[in-house]
């Protein structure tokens, strides 16, 4: 089995939101794809490695809230089949800093 990549990641500082595009079989047979997001925030433990976590401190809600916001938007555009302004609009490498 495949594994599935991120189709997209957005990066403020400790968090990243990263969208994944699935792929389900609706009851009526039809195949059909839908969006997910995630949302992680890095931190190091207490040995010094890098660890996830998906609990937010209080100062982590604007930029929580900004790289949701981008998510939102790219999906957004891709839905509506807008996929050209949705590239000009949230260009960038794999994961994109704001």
């Amino acid at each position: 089995m495949e594994k599935n990549k991120p189709e997209r990641k957005f990066k403020a500082g400790p968090l990243v939101a990263t969208i994944w595009k699935n792929s389900a079989v609706r009851p009526n047979g039809e195949k059909g794809e839908f969006y997910t997001v995630s949302l992680d925030r890095s931190y190091k433990d207490k040995s010094g490695k890098w660890a996830k976590t998906s609990s937010l401190r209080v100062n982590d809600l604007p930029k929580a809230v900004l790289v949701l916001q981008k998510a939102y938007e790219y999906v957004t555009f891709k839905d509506l089949g807008l996929a050209s302004e949705a590239e000009i609009t949230l260009s960038g490498e794999e994961i994109e800093e704001i």
